[in-house]
């Protein structure tokens, strides 16, 4: 009796998902634009629902609130700056933290050393006003910039030297800069826990207008930061690091030396972002002066794909989203997780829309393959 050879039924997924072929970037950004047009359908529908107003009402109230009644002919410039202003601090931290994430450092201690930067700027402030006006701004300018570059050292040492997870590292050393800012704050303002604004040492203010000395430096900046990832010999270090430590090494790169080298970049980067808040915005400092900033500006980064220029535009969005958002709170007496809210549901889109340009879902028609 002839033996019968045995048949395997092999049932396909009738849903798989499979990595996509590159994409046109012309095509990827229009997906990009579509999840942002459905985020904002989606939070005006969700807006109306909770303050009874139609969604084109909703936006006019987020516009006004952020740059006045643009479009009645009553623009305010004074709303305007202090949007430039809210913008170029937030995409200073993003560019801080681009060049370790492009090497594949978690830096999430951006937080830290924003705060370190500006508390030291503001020691200086307090305690070298006799210096002449030009010295003292380089005396604050140079410490709070190594002061961020130090707080970033430190991880970047453990990690090159131990392997330590930078992750970890970098999040437990923003609350070591929170609590010796606490401490200071608390022996300055005499147990009160607050420093009034002081006169000595702010950044000068060009053509009267207060923040844009600020809004100088961070364009400047982000010219700069985008040719040094771009062109420069570092940046190729970078990004060779962050693609393969193996291969960095094999080609002849100092895998550690790079590591520390571009965590200093990063952690100065920070100490000016406190700089700017603490000397050329607030004249004090607190616990809360970065506010958060330091994380929001890790999303920042990774939804401009590590593009100096692409991340203004996303830091423009969110912090209009979340200025808007809070006027619009205001208006309606919503809790003040609205505006959290608001701008996380463009986040959320953002970041599920870049699924869909790297992967593709596939559905079999066929219910049943069958193989020998």
């Amino acid at each position: 009796m002839a033996d019968k050879t045995a048949q395997k039924v092999h049932r396909e997924p009738w849903l798989h998902i499979a990595k996509r072929s590159e994409i046109p970037g012309w095509q990827a950004w229009l997906i990009r634009l579509a999840a942002i047009l459905i985020a904002f359908v989606l939070v005006g529908i969700i807006s109306s629902l909770l303050t009874g107003e139609g969604i084109g009402e909703v936006y006019g109230i987020m516009i006004r609130g952020v740059f006045g009644r643009l479009f009645e002919g009553q623009f305010s410039a004074k709303m305007m700056w202090r949007f430039l202003q809210s913008t170029a601090i937030l995409l200073c931290l993003s560019l801080a933290v681009t060049p370790a994430f492009k090497m594949k450092f978690w830096n999430c201690g951006a937080e830290g050393q924003a705060l370190i930067g500006g508390l030291v700027a503001m020691i200086c402030m307090m305690n070298l006003s006799g210096l002449p006006y030009w010295l003292l701004l380089v005396v604050i300018v140079v410490t709070s910039t190594l002061a961020g570059a130090v707080w970033g050292l430190i991880p970047a040492l453990f990690k090159a030297q131990y392997g330590t997870n930078e992750t970890l590292f970098t999040l437990m050393m923003n609350y070591v800069a929170t609590q010796i800012t606490a401490y200071y704050v608390y022996l300055v303002g005499k147990g009160s826990g607050t420093i009034n604004p002081v006169d000595t040492g702010n950044l000068p203010v060009l053509f009267g207008a207060p923040y844009l000395l600020n809004i100088l430096i961070v364009a400047i900046l982000t010219v700069a930061l985008f040719i040094y990832l771009k062109n420069s010999k570092q940046g190729y270090e970078i990004t060779v690091v962050g693609e393969s430590q193996n291969t960095a090494r094999y080609i002849g790169i100092n895998v550690k030396k790079v590591i520390i080298r571009t965590m200093m970049i990063s952690g100065a980067l920070c100490g000016v972002a406190g700089m700017l808040l603490v000397a050329g915005t607030n004249h004090s400092v607190n616990t809360n002066t970065v506010g958060g900033q330091g994380f929001t500006a890790i999303m920042v980064s990774w939804l401009g794909q590590f593009n100096a220029f692409i991340m203004a535009g996303m830091a423009a969005l969110i912090v209009f989203l979340k200025s808007g958002a809070a006027k619009v709170a205001d208006t309606f007496f919503l809790n003040s997780s609205y505006a959290d809210i608001v701008s996380g549901i463009v986040i959320l889109f953002l970041v599920g829309c870049e699924f869909f340009i790297r992967y593709t879902v596939k559905i079999r028609r066929n219910k049943k393959e069958e193989t020998v």
